[in-house]
């Protein structure tokens, strides 16, 4: 049986460990082990894409990455209990033409008792900016 430790339900701190393995999963922007984290049948909704499974959450990794150069994510705990957890993010990125932006959003995490999530819903949006007003480095 696979597991992802922390396991639920949630301390304050297990929860914010949690947060803080899955901002260095994504900064590795390693789409196979970060998929492991996710159940095989995982439920996401990113921005206005729908993903269902972890075949899908990798194909949507490695596009993602190929369209978001030099990208860096910092996550914060918003709140949580028993298996679920609210979770704000920003992240930058340049885009192939070499624009930066930054994202700006909420997650809707769901674990199951093995600790994998099993559903993720974000909401994002994002903002151009100059290098010059980069904050994540």
């Amino acid at each position: 049986m696979e597991q992802r430790l922390p396991l639920p339900p949630f301390t304050l701190e297990t929860a914010l460990q949690k947060v803080k393995l899955a901002e260095d999963a994504w900064n590795s922007k390693n789409p196979d082990e970060i998929a492991k984290a996710y159940t095989i049948d995982t439920q996401w909704r990113n921005r206005t894409e729908f993903i269902n499974g972890r075949d899908e959450v990798e194909a949507f990794l490695k596009r993602k990455w190929q369209k978001e150069i030099n990208y860096k994510l910092k996550k914060e705990l918003w709140g949580f209990r028993e298996n679920r957890m609210a979770v704000l993010f920003e992240y930058e990125y340049q885009d192939i033409d070499g624009q930066w932006w930054r994202a700006y959003g909420n997650e809707n995490w769901e674990f199951d008792e093995n600790g994998l999530m099993q559903k993720r819903f974000a909401s994002i949006n994002d903002l151009p900016i100059n290098e010059k007003d980069r904050k994540i480095i």
